[in-house]
Formats: structure tokens, C-alpha cells, sequence
């Protein structure tokens, strides 16, 4: 059973999210939070394995929350839930830890797999958010500080990075470019290091700055 909190300001979404997760016998709510500081002391005392998080909220909102997490070095993977009325703020969020995002309009079965692919240490990046991604990167082509080039990305790596920004699994890639898993997975790690990128989100952000998805 996957535990989840979820933090959201709005009582009614929360309810609604509740309602839906309890018809899968995969997941089990074990906390809410309304804003980032109480998500933070839900966290804490009940270890959750997946935070549903809202950006927006009143206080201490979802940034907070990420920042406040990682500074507290509580190990658990967050979804974004989200509207996407800011790019930016999404961007933010991603860089500050987030393993995935979603629009709140998502139906069960893509809600529950998204759990379970955080779950597992995988990152989700829905194909319709990163476009939109895509499109808000193009107006801010500055290198982040951190980045150092390295040799290009060959062409087959470059195949494996936009299925990955489309929220592939390893198996899916290999199935997907009939190539053997343990070839996506070096694949991976090629892009990892030649990206400077901590994991696969972060691969994938800086590919759409440097506008190979482009």
C-alpha cells in the first residue's frame, strides 16, 4: 500500500482527491495538510511515501514546503497538482525537488499510476505540461551557473531523452527504440553526467533550456 499525503488549501479538492484514491486498492491517505507548514509537521509524523502538493496556497505555500523538505532532508517524492496558470512557478517547483507534476483535471487511473511511478523512484512528466515548459524556457536561454558542457549528446541519446521527457519508463524506452534495457539505462547515465543533471526531472529541464527538444 502506497501512503500519501495530501496538501492542499481547498477542503473540497482535497475531499474530492480522497474520494477518488480510496476507490484504488493501491493507495491509502494517511494524512491532509492545508498549507506547506502543515505538510511539513504531517510529513514528519506520518512518513508518507508520495505528497500530493498544491503550489498555491495562503502562508506557507508549496515552495516552502519543497524547500522546507529538503532542508529537513525528509526523503519522500512529491507530485505537483496543479492548474499551470504560472510556468514559472511549476519550474520553480521542479527544481526544487518536485518528481512530477500533474493538472488537477487528471482522471483516477493517470492519478494512481503517477503515484506508483513516483513510488518507485521514477520521475512523471506529463507530455502536455512540458510543452508548455517548453514554450515558457525559449523566452530564457541563459546557462543556469551550474552547468558545464561536455561532448554532444549523440543521436541515440538524444531519442532516449525525449521519451524520458515524456515520462517513459526504462522498459518503455527499450521497447519503445528496440534496444535492450540495460542499454536505456546507460543511456540514462550518459545523459545524467554530459546534462550535470541530479536525475532524471532535472536531465529533462535542462535539455528544454538548452532547446534539445526544441
Amino acid at each position: 500500500m502506497i501512503r500519501v499525503l495530501l496538501v492542499d488549501d481547498q477542503t473540497l479538492v482535497r475531499q474530492g482527491i480522497r474520494s477518488l484514491l480510496e476507490l484504488s486498492a493501491e493507495v491509502q491517505v494517511v494524512a491532509e495538510a492545508d498549507d506547506g507548514l502543515t505538510g511539513l509537521t504531517a510529513a514528519r509524523e506520518h512518513e508518507p511515501d508520495v505528497v500530493l502538493l498544491d503550489l498555491r496556497m495562503p502562508g506557507h505555500d508549496g515552495l516552502w514546503m519543497l524547500d522546507a523538505l529538503r532542508e529537513a532532508r525528509i526523503e519522500v517524492a512529491v507530485l505537483v497538482l496543479t492548474t499551470f496558470d504560472d510556468d514559472e512557478l511549476v519550474l520553480r517547483a521542479v527544481r526544487a525537488g518536485a518528481k512530477g507534476y500533474l493538472l488537477k483535471d487528471v482522471t483516477l487511473d493517470l492519478l494512481v499510476g503517477a503515484i506508483r511511478t513516483l513510488h518507485e523512484g521514477r520521475t512523471l512528466l506529463q507530455p502536455a505540461i512540458t510543452d508548455r515548459l517548453l514554450r515558457a524556457i525559449r523566452g530564457n536561454t541563459l546557462p543556469d551557473p551550474g552547468f558545464r558542457p561536455v561532448e554532444s549528446i549523440t543521436d541515440r541519446e538524444l531519442d532516449v531523452l525525449r521519451l524520458m521527457a515524456c515520462g517513459y519508463t526504462n522498459r518503455q524506452i527499450a521497447d519503445a527504440l528496440f534496444l535492450a534495457e540495460g542499454t536505456v539505462k546507460n543511456h540514462v547515465s550518459a545523459l545524467l553526467i554530459k546534462l550535470d543533471a541530479r536525475d532524471r526531472t532535472n536531465a529533462v529541464l535542462r535539455a528544454l533550456r538548452y532547446g534539445l527538444l526544441g
